[in-house]
């Protein structure tokens, strides 16, 4: 089964960091991605640019409205997500307890909804 691990951070908990820690966690972030494709768990993951480069969007009645920045006003905001096949959600915990940013912010983990098997009823 495949499970979304949502990255949530602090933007400001994150401006903290200096340089080389800044690249040791990039380059603790890309081992683990490695070492899940080595173990067979990875499918995709990315890193999100700042949450004040989105654009939130609605349709209403056939209107499209679009605003700056992201849909909610929190302290953690999306910052990234690993999409990683595990046999339950157990397993899916524990991969995501390894995810090198769970140290610095939240790990959503959230079963992805099969919607092919609901168009073939």
């Amino acid at each position: 089964m495949r499970y979304l691990c949502a990255v949530y951070l602090e933007p400001k908990s994150m401006e903290k960091l200096s340089p080389a820690e800044g690249a040791t966690l990039d380059r603790d972030s890309i081992a683990y991605d490695d070492e899940l494709r080595r173990s067979g768990h990875y499918i995709v993951s990315d890193a999100l640019q700042r949450a004040t480069t989105a654009k939130t969007l609605r349709v209403r009645n056939g209107k499209l409205s679009v605003t700056d920045g992201p849909f909610a006003e929190t302290k953690e905001q999306l910052g990234g997500f690993i999409l990683v096949e595990a046999s339950n959600m157990d397993e899916a915990v524990e991969l995501a307890s390894k995810i090198p940013m769970a140290k610095y912010g939240t790990i959503e983990v959230r079963p992805i909804m099969d919607l092919s098997s609901k168009s073939k009823s």
